[in-house]
């Protein structure tokens, strides 16, 4: 039997499981951050930094009372978190290191073929001396260890040493120990994964089970698409075939697409509800997203579910921009309900602020715009400045 699941259900169920239906809550401790982090699978890493870097603004969106400081001890002091690589870079609870080292087997010789093409035949000619040193000496940057001779010819061309640091990350003999300035520190995996976890061992068919359950359960709902790309640990048909091999687990559903248009099959898992009163409703409060929250890192998904089609605008010509640079979804309650273009200025302690876009058909109320203010207010505490500046036309023709 198929489940029909109402958008509104639809909504609900994701929030829920994306960590954006808790009600404002206790002063968050690192034990409730790391359960956050395990309950959310991972959270992107980006480099740019507007108003707050993209890790740090996800996980104040979902407790404002987050504090950096308490992910880098996670990271850095406690090694309760590990920097890898899902569909982008991110940070993974170090439980699920063991499933990662199939990731590490898998990709190697598909990146030795395609770094052979992209960077030569030779790309690993300073592999063993680049590893001998961190061996020896301990951990690096990557400007540590540059070969003298090495001209750059490019954000891409990277230097010999560079290509063993990146290759030997993605293959697993090396982890991230720290960043510093935001450049990655490398070291050996042995003296970064604490042991416990560099020695587990999973089975494939145990690796295949979780990487497809477990994002399942993150999901709420999903096609075998979905469940493939949301770790990106394993193919669209390791998926499919797992979703075929545990169908008595698993439920048919139909979910129902913001504006209409045909249901979308998907499967969920037993026990699973289409109730929406069986799901939490999200605070009324308004909330900035970061532009890689993982509520939006599907777009096809977020504009089925939710009516918003948003990009990243970052790569796009500023003549060809049809918002900005990096503009700031906006939620409130369970819907996306407009945009916002801003950017922190410390050197003058000043959130400024340049324009915002709402959905059609929502209106610029006194207290949806009051919402809008407060929330601005908790973000700029976040990012450090103590006054918000409004751009001239800012909020033109709402």
């Amino acid at each position: 039997m198929v489940i029909p699941v109402s958008n509104k259900a639809a909504r609900r169920i994701f929030l829920a499981r994306q960590g954006l239906s808790a009600p404002p809550s206790r002063a968050l401790s690192k034990t409730d951050l790391l359960r956050m982090i395990h309950d959310l699978g991972f959270v992107q890493v980006d480099s740019i930094s507007t108003v707050e870097r993209a890790h740090n603004q996800i996980l104040f969106s979902r407790n404002q009372t987050f504090r950096p400081e308490q992910l880098r001890q996670l990271l850095e002091e406690d090694r309760a978190l590990f920097e890898h690589w899902t569909h982008d870079a991110a940070i993974v609870p170090c439980d699920f290191y063991p499933y990662w080292k199939h990731k590490f087997r898998r990709c190697e010789e598909p990146m030795r073929k395609r770094w052979s093409k992209w960077h030569g035949e030779d790309f690993d000619k300073a592999f063993g001396e680049t590893y001998q040193r961190i061996a020896d000496n301990g951990a690096v940057l990557a400007r540590e260890v540059k070969q003298a001779d090495h001209k750059s010819g490019g954000w891409w061309q990277w230097h010999p040493s560079k290509k063993a640091l990146e290759f030997y990350w993605h293959t697993g003999r090396l982890a991230i120990s720290r960043r510093q300035n935001f450049q990655k520190v490398y070291d050996l995996a042995e003296r970064v994964i604490p042991a416990a976890r560099l020695t587990a061992e999973v089975s494939h068919v145990e690796f295949i089970d979780w990487a497809c359950r477990s994002a399942l359960e993150r999901l709420g709902f999903a096609t075998h698409g979905e469940i493939s790309a949301f770790w990106d640990l394993v193919s669209p048909q390791e998926a499919k075939d797992w979703v075929s091999a545990n169908r008595d687990q698993l439920h048919e559903v139909e979910i129902e697409c913001d504006g209409g248009g045909k249901p979308r099959a998907s499967f969920a898992l037993a026990g699973f509800s289409a109730e929406p009163d069986d799901w939490p409703e999200p605070p009324g409060r308004i909330r900035v997203l970061s532009p890689f929250d993982p509520l939006l890192r599907d777009r096809n998904r977020a504009e089925r579910l939710f009516g918003f089609r948003y990009r990243i605008e970052v790569f796009v010509p500023g003549p060809k921009r049809e918002y900005g640079y990096y503009v700031f979804p906006l939620l409130e309650g369970d819907r996306l309900i407009g945009r916002i273009d801003m950017k922190a200025d410390r050197k003058a302690g000043t959130l400024n602020v340049t324009r915002l876009w709402l959905e059609p058909k929502v209106r610029a109320s006194a207290g949806r715009m009051a919402r809008l203010e407060a929330e601005l207010a908790r973000v700029a505490r976040f990012a450090g400045v103590s006054e918000i500046t409004y751009a001239d036309g800012w909020n033109e023709g709402l």
